[in-house]
C-alpha cells in the first residue's frame, strides 16, 4: 500500500460542468421571467373629440440626374414646384421637406429648387445624404483642387 499512496495524486482542478448547468439554467428562469416582471397598469383612458398629437408629415423631393424633379413619387415640373409646395403648406403647416438630390446635379440647380421651398414658406427642410461606409472614413471626402498657376 505505501507503494500505491506514493503514486496517488490529488486532483486539484474544480469540476465547472454542474456550475455552467445551473448558469444556464437561471439564464433561462431569467429570461422568461423578465418580460412578466414589467407590466403595465390596466386603465381605461378617456376619449376626446380632438388629437394634441398630429403626426408630422413628411415629403421627398427628389432631384435625378437629369434634373427631373419628383414630389414624393410625383414628377413636376420646376414651374409648378412652388405652387404644390403651397398647396402642400397650405393643408399642413407643419410639413417637413426633404430633399433628395444626385450628386451630379449642378449646384445652380439644387439652389433654384431650395429657393422654390424657401418661397412657399416651408422652414423644415433636410438634406438627405449617404453615410460614409468603413472603407471610406479615412478618405477624403472633399476633392482637391489643383493649385493655380499665377
Amino acid at each position: 500500500m505505501t507503494l500505491e499512496s506514493r503514486h496517488r495524486r490529488f486532483l486539484a482542478e474544480i469540476n465547472v460542468i454542474p456550475l455552467v448547468d445551473v448558469v444556464l439554467v437561471l439564464l433561462v428562469i431569467f429570461m422568461v421571467t423578465a418580460p412578466m416582471l414589467y407590466r403595465g397598469m390596466d386603465i381605461k383612458l378617456p376619449t376626446s373629440a380632438t388629437n394634441s398629437i398630429k403626426p408630422e408629415m413628411r415629403t421627398v423631393l427628389t432631384i435625378e440626374k437629369d434634373q427631373r424633379l419628383y414630389l414624393d413619387k410625383d414628377p413636376v415640373g420646376v414651374a409648378q414646384l412652388e405652387q404644390k409646395l403651397k398647396l402642400l403648406k397650405r393643408d399642413n403647416p407643419d410639413v417637413s421637406l426633404y430633399l433628395r438630390a444626385d450628386r451630379d446635379v449642378p449646384y445652380g440647380v439644387v439652389v433654384q429648387v431650395m429657393d422654390g421651398v424657401k418661397k412657399a414658406g416651408i422652414e423644415k427642410i433636410g438634406m438627405v445624404t449617404e453615410p460614409i461606409g468603413p472603407e471610406r472614413v479615412g478618405a477624403s471626402q472633399i476633392p482637391r483642387l489643383p493649385p493655380r498657376k499665377s
